[in-house]
């Protein structure tokens, strides 16, 4: 391991790559520190504890929410915009034609995300302040039509810093950037929840830590195996020897298919669009208006375990498959696998080649998606055994820290190899 840290430090290009990529964290968790003068912080904090929803949203926008940070909406906003999007790509004639362009297109539908971000920002920027505004203990005081507006467009710039971070991040092939920001800011939590649990050490909670750290090691072990499993599919390249000796000849390979090709995509899809709902209804809630006793209702739906574990379960085993087939294009490995004079054995190239890649692929990520659903519910199933609401947010962060982690491993380690080869 150290001499692994060593190669990196010693290659310039990855060496400052990875210190941008920290540098910028800081930034991140710096400004996830600067409030929005005039809050009651105590007031607001007390609100978060007691609302479930609100409060693993504030988990993974890195607290941000509970200091009333200049960057209170994270990133959810432009993740809301990229599902949208990758969305109307599936659906839409001009956007599917413009993802096919190539890099050129991608460029076009990233600037189309970008934009989108903006109104999402200003909407749930929007509800969330009159949430607050509702909230008791007088969060937020009343505010003149000035100073709405001059907070709302705080918030929304800090947004958008963010998502600039996180594009700046991407860039330098160290990971996800939007992804490294949600790790960021869970991680950050971490050393006052484990303070939280010193302080507050009661010998007959010992059970329920014990089951924490059984549900931590499970989900590390378990992210780790599916994240390193593949189905490697055997294939043969054609070689026709020439000279006088005449006769033919071929190379075996394979085509590594990998169970979770998606990484943990899924599951911040599946938090984003989880947790809206919940979030619209308590401002409809709040407000008192006509919609109030339906957006009670869906409150109290949300609420229930049952109905949130099913849902949370088949948005991530949805989201599975949907971005895979997103990323993953069995037409085009079965175009390449041809050009190169590349067969799977028994398998005639072309069509049925991309039939049976798609056939296969299929099959593969039905392992992934189930086991990450299963993952993802799992504390909460044991919330229902222990009553504690911790568990459910820590197997989910664990869930996402830890496919972060391996991601940044395998990004670094590509590099290393690059370099290698490169010297070679």
């Amino acid at each position: 391991m150290l001499e692994k840290f060593q190669r990196i430090w010693k290659i310039k290009n990855l060496r400052n790559s990875i210190l941008f990529v920290i540098g910028m964290l800081v930034i991140f968790r710096a400004v996830a520190h600067i409030p929005i003068p005039g809050v009651d912080v105590v007031a607001l904090r007390s609100f978060l504890e007691g609302n479930q929803i609100l409060g693993l949203l504030n988990v993974f926008s890195g607290g941000t929410i509970e200091n009333f940070s200049i960057a209170m909406l994270g990133v959810a906003p432009y993740i809301t915009a990229s599902i949208i999007f990758q969305l109307l790509v599936m659906v839409v004639p001009s956007l599917e034609e413009m993802q096919k362009e190539g890099e050129a297109g991608q460029r076009k539908i990233s600037n189309y995300t970008r934009l989108a971000t903006v109104p999402l920002a200003i909407l749930q920027g929007f509800g969330f302040i009159h949430l607050l505004q509702q909230g008791q203990g007088d969060i937020i005081p009343n505010l003149d039509t000035f100073k709405f507006f001059t907070i709302l467009v705080i918030i929304t710039a800090g947004t958008v810093f963010l998502m600039w971070i996180g594009e700046l991040i991407t860039e330098r092939n160290i990971g996800n950037g939007i992804s490294l920001l949600i790790f960021a800011g869970i991680v950050a939590a971490l050393p006052q929840v484990l303070q939280n649990l010193v302080v507050n050490y009661n010998p007959s909670d010992l059970y329920t830590y014990l089951t924490f750290v059984l549900i931590a090691l499970v989900t590390v072990v378990g992210v780790v195996f599916i994240s390193e499993g593949q189905r490697n599919i055997p294939v043969s390249y054609a070689r026709q020897s020439r000279g006088s000796s005449g006769g033919y000849g071929g190379a075996q390979s394979h085509l590594p298919l990998r169970v979770n090709t998606a990484g943990v995509i899924p599951i911040i899809f599946a938090i984003s669009l989880l947790l809206l709902p919940p979030t619209v209804a308590q401002y409809f809630a709040a407000s008192g208006g006509k919609l109030a006793g339906f957006a009670t209702q869906v409150i109290y739906i949300f609420q229930n375990q049952w109905f949130y574990g099913i849902t949370y379960f088949l948005l991530v085993f949805g989201f599975t498959y949907f971005y895979t087939a997103v990323i993953f294009h069995p037409n085009k490995v079965a175009e390449n696998l041809q050009r190169q004079g590349g067969f799977i054995p028994g398998i005639r190239p072309g069509k049925q080649t991309e039939e049976y890649i798609a056939q296969t692929m299929n099959r593969v990520v039905f392992v992934g998606a189930l086991f990450l659903g299963t993952i993802a519910i799992l504390p909460l199933i044991l919330q229902g055994f222990t009553g504690t609401q911790s568990l459910a947010i820590g197997g989910t962060s664990m869930l996402i820290v830890v496919a972060v982690a391996i991601d940044i491993y395998k990004q670094i380690e590509s590099q290393l190899t690059m370099y290698e080869y490169d010297r070679v």
